[in-house]
Formats: structure tokens, sequence, C-alpha cells
């Protein structure tokens, strides 16, 4: 087994087969940050196929439930190989009305080997339960992810929803995905857009400076 069969597992969504893959991986002594750096350029091209029409929703679909499964795997390793000390808590979900997770889940993989706790929403949450988990987790930030242009408003309803609480600065508020921009987080108040996954932690870490 290889790092290639894994990302090729992943990239046809065969599930139980890409966690045997990474569980034998691991055993075997494989690094796991090299793990991830493969994980991340294997949904990177699977994001292009996606965006080219060359695959549809379910191979995507069927790609993060193998990417979910192999990250399960990884996970005590990862608590690992990141040490103990925690940078900062973030709560993470993709914004209602919004079915595609995939950059989010790659993102929470990137910030827990980097040190972050994460509080993983999912997808399709409501922007007033992205408020109240951070305040239940006692988060430093709120990450938002939007896919599609017709579900960026809600990125801004959970900024609003925060300043109708007077907690607006408790938060450093995050927003990323396809539609968005550096030009839309400025226009709706967010603390920082981050253009991919990689970069995410060094941004947000700078952030809480």
């Amino acid at each position: 087994m290889s790092l290639e069969a894994l990302s090729r597992l992943v990239e046809d969504g065969e599930s139980e087969e890409a966690r045997e893959a990474a569980k034998n991986l691991l055993s075997a002594g494989q690094d796991p940050i090299e793990m991830i750096e493969c994980m991340t350029r294997t949904m990177a091209r699977v994001g292009d196929q996606f965006a080219k029409l060359e695959i549809f929703l379910p191979e995507i679909m069927l790609a993060g439930e193998a990417l979910s499964a192999v990250v399960a795997e990884m996970a005590p390793y990862l608590e690992k190989a990141g040490g103990q000390r925690i940078k900062g808590k973030v709560v993470l979900g993709v914004v209602k009305g919004d079915l595609h997770e995939i950059g989010k889940n790659i993102v929470k993989l990137i910030l827990e080997t980097n040190g972050f706790q994460v509080r993983d929403l999912g997808y399709n949450v409501d922007a007033l339960t992205f408020v109240k988990e951070a305040e239940a987790m006692g988060a430093d930030i709120i990450g938002a992810s939007s896919l599609m242009t017709t579900t960026m408003p809600r990125q801004k309803e959970i900024i609003d929803i925060l300043k109708e609480k007077g907690i607006r600065d408790r938060y450093k508020v995050i927003i990323g995905g396809a539609p968005t921009s550096r030009l839309w987080a400025d226009k709706i108040g967010a603390d920082l857009y981050c253009p991919d996954a990689r970069s995410t932690p060094d941004l947000i870490a700078a952030l809480l400076k």
C-alpha cells in the first residue's frame, strides 16, 4: 500500500478500503503529516474535477466520505504529531443551504494538525447555531464556508447576530469558499478571508496574535 493508492481510493469514494489503507499505512510508520499533504492534494484534484464538470455531486460527496474515514483513522496519530498545546478554538461549518463540505473537511484536518481545537458543525448550518456553538465552546474563531453565491449572505448573518447580541468583539469571524473573496469579507465585516486550506492555520495564527 502507498500514499498514491490511498489517494486513488479517496478519489474513487471507497470509504472502507480507504480507512483500511490509512490504518495499514499508519501502522507501518507512515508520517501523518505526509498523509495530510497527500489528502490535501487529492481533494484539490477532486475539487478541480468537480469545477470542470468531469465529476458530479454524488462523486464528490463519496470522496468526502472517504476522506472523513481516513481522517478518523489519523486522529490519534495527528494528536501525537501536533502536541498538546492548543493555539486556538475554532467553530467550523458550512452555512445553511450549502451541502458541500469537502473544503471544510480539509481545513478542519489541517487546523487540528497545526494545534487548533475544532468543533465541526458539518454542513447546512444555521447562522444562529454558529453563534451558540461558539459561546458553548468558548471559541476564539468562527469559520463559515460558502460554496454557492446564493448562500454567501448566510455568512453575513453570523456577523449580524453577533452584533445584535453585543458579542461581536469576542470572536474573529473567518470566511472561505469558492465564490467568496477578500472584497466580500471586507463588505460584510469579516475579520479574515482564507483563500485556501493550506494557508488557513498561518492566517488564523497571525490574526490571534
